[in-house]
């Protein structure tokens, strides 16, 4: 497809040169976002583009959330100004402080601009009453699925090699509708939501991401032998959905299974379909199969809006202000972002990047078996985004 070369003015700025940000096109003739890890704009099924976009310029929201949060979204426009990237922040305070007032704003700035980028929320889990806003957020927005790509990177030693996976996510429904109560004294009745509709509409959704990413398989995870109706209509709606993609080899296997084999074998899955609660705990696994949780990106996307985030809904707070905490995660998710965005060149430029810094071993962070500060990361990121931007 051929490019048009559109000339920008772009002011330098601190640490970064002129001539990367005056070329916002690859003067190497690289076909913008070339690596198979692309092409994520296009899966998402989203029913109307990013919206607030202003003389090719987009609008992004920015959450910085709690723990290691607002030092990494600071690294990130760092980063984002340095590879010229044209995305202007909408920064708008959301954490374990804010007020109800703060919290509808910053949905209305999803809303506005369609599109945000946010650290995650630190939720007080033993005071009755007191909501995730984590997880309000997702459902406000309806965002229903959420997508943690485990896969193994050059220079990180691990445990695994080779792993390659995808975890699609129920994001809405099951355990986390918050349905508890008292029925008397020392006894707590928590339902668990499964509906056709939500079943269906994510199964969906992970072959559809399948077909379009050339991923092979996909196995349904649940637990339909004790919970026979609810995750049993899940296994049901996974199963006559695979029927639609013959192409896609399907298979499932109940929770337990599925994590001892994530731990002993994790290349043999491909793309794993999970309700609610099952995802967040194999999705964790999956980060820490690949390094840990300053590793894998990930985003939470619905009809209308996404949201990236890091693939863990891990605060950091043990290592917040400290210089420590690893920026890969972050910054992979900012990527995918400018993918979404159709900003490919820049995503690539960035994920290149921060690839070819874990490859070489010598910029790693403390939780990867490095002594590197965040900031020599960072550095050492943007140093050599400038030199491929050259």
């Amino acid at each position: 497809m051929a490019l048009t070369k559109v000339k920008l003015f772009i002011p330098a700025l601190p640490g970064c040169s002129r001539r990367l940000l005056s070329n916002l096109w690859n003067p190497r003739g690289l076909t913008v976002g070339t690596t198979q890890r692309r092409n994520l704009h296009s899966s998402l099924h989203i029913k109307n583009l990013p919206r607030a976009q202003y003389g090719g310029r987009h609008t992004v929201t920015v959450m910085a959330g709690d723990g290691v949060g607002p030092e990494l979204m600071a690294h990130l426009q760092e980063v984002f100004h340095c590879a010229g990237a044209p995305v202007d922040f909408e920064e708008v305070m959301l954490n374990h402080t804010t007020s109800d007032e703060d919290y509808e704003n910053a949905v209305l700035a999803v809303k506005r601009n369609g599109v945000a980028i946010k650290g995650n929320v630190e939720t007080v889990f033993d005071t009755i009453g007191v909501t995730s806003r984590n997880l309000a957020l997702r459902a406000e927005l309806d965002l229903f699925a959420n997508v943690v790509c485990c896969k193994s990177v050059k220079g990180v030693e691990t445990r695994h090699n080779n792993i390659d996976l995808v975890v699609i996510r129920e994001n809405t429904e099951g355990e986390y509708r918050q349905l508890e109560h008292e029925n008397v004294d020392g006894v707590i009745e928590s339902l668990k939501i499964i509906t056709a509709k939500g079943s269906n509409r994510i199964a969906k959704y992970a072959f559809d991401y399948a077909v379009r990413h050339g991923r092979k398989k996909v196995t349904a995870v649940h637990k339909a032998n004790i919970m026979k109706l609810g995750d049993g209509l899940f296994l049901e709606c996974c199963h006559q959905m695979s029927k639609n993609y013959p192409d896609v080899e399907f298979d499932s296997l109940i929770v337990d299974n599925c994590s001892m084999q994530m731990v002993s074998k994790p290349q043999q899955f491909d793309v794993i379909l999970l309700p609610n609660l099952y995802g967040n705990i194999i999705a964790n696994i999956g980060a820490g199969l690949v390094g840990g949780p300053g590793m894998v990106p990930g985003l939470n996307v619905g009809e209308l809006y996404a949201v990236f985030e890091t693939g863990t809904r891990n605060t950091g707070r043990h290592v917040a202000g400290k210089n420590l905490a690893n920026p890969s995660a972050m910054l992979l998710a900012g990527a995918d972002m400018l993918d979404y965005l159709g900003l490919g060149y820049h995503g690539d430029l960035i994920h290149n990047a921060v690839n070819s810094v874990l490859g070489d071993g010598k910029f790693h962070t403390p939780d990867i078996g490095g002594t590197a500060l965040t900031t020599d990361v960072v550095s050492e990121i943007i140093r050599r985004i400038e030199y491929e931007g050259c």
